[in-house]
């Protein structure tokens, strides 16, 4: 994420429930990722599990998108 969209994003998820819970989640998904990145070897199932939050992060980030570009205009 831009600057810019991030301030848009602190600016308007106090009156916003949806873009808060969205941003929640992306910063949530993102912790996971990392903590899960730099382990020295994965198990299978710790694969899978990193598929599935990218997966779940790409399509929360589309929605945040949409709602960012909302405010933007």
């Amino acid at each position: 994420m831009e600057p810019q969209e991030i301030a848009i994003i602190e600016k308007h998820c106090v009156e916003d429930a949806e873009l808060k819970a969205l941003w929640d989640l992306h910063l949530d998904y993102e912790r996971r990722l990392d903590k899960l990145s730099k382990k020295p070897y994965l198990t299978p199932s710790e694969e899978v599990d990193i598929k599935e939050l990218k997966k779940k992060k790409l399509a929360g980030k589309t929605k945040l998108q949409a709602l960012i570009e909302k405010y933007k205009s």
